[in-house]
């Protein structure tokens, strides 16, 4: 059973719990992935359900952090609920220790000692990683070892 019938039973699930927070969650991501299947004009592989779901964090981290710079903490709450929602369904997120080792050790393979090849230590850290890691943590983390 793929991701996409994972959520829609969780869905039916958090109907029957009457877990509105979860079900409304989930019938958002359900729509953005809908939405992206009509898109790509095709079905969605796990691959792209992912990304989807990792969007949908991504968005409601930035939308968490726009509501504490505004004061506003019950509706910053409701957006971590949500992250939380959706995270059962994403892979496990490296820790700073561990994207630290990871990225020192790419840079070493790769030969990297200049800002410059700062994208190439990116391109390489993303792609063997995928839907694990944060990107910005590994800009930060590469940036800070090539000072």
């Amino acid at each position: 059973m793929g991701l996409w019938q994972d959520i829609e039973a969780d869905i039916k699930a958090a109907m029957l719990a009457r877990d509105n927070v979860g079900r409304d969650t989930l019938r958002m991501a359900l729509s953005a992935m809908k939405n992206r299947r009509i898109e790509l004009g095709r079905d969605l592989e796990d691959a792209d359900v992912l990304a989807v779901l990792g969007s949908a964090v991504k968005s409601r981290q930035d939308s968490a952090e726009q509501y504490d710079k505004a004061a506003r903490g019950d509706l910053a709450e409701k957006e971590r609920v949500e992250i939380g929602v959706i995270q059962k369904y994403l892979p496990r997120q490296l820790d700073e220790a561990e994207t630290r080792v990871i990225v020192k050790e790419l840079m070493t393979e790769l030969g990297v000692e200049s800002k410059q090849e700062l994208g190439k230590v990116m391109k390489a850290v993303m792609a063997k990683h995928k839907g694990q890691i944060d990107g910005k943590l590994v800009q930060r983390i590469a940036a800070e070892s090539l000072d």
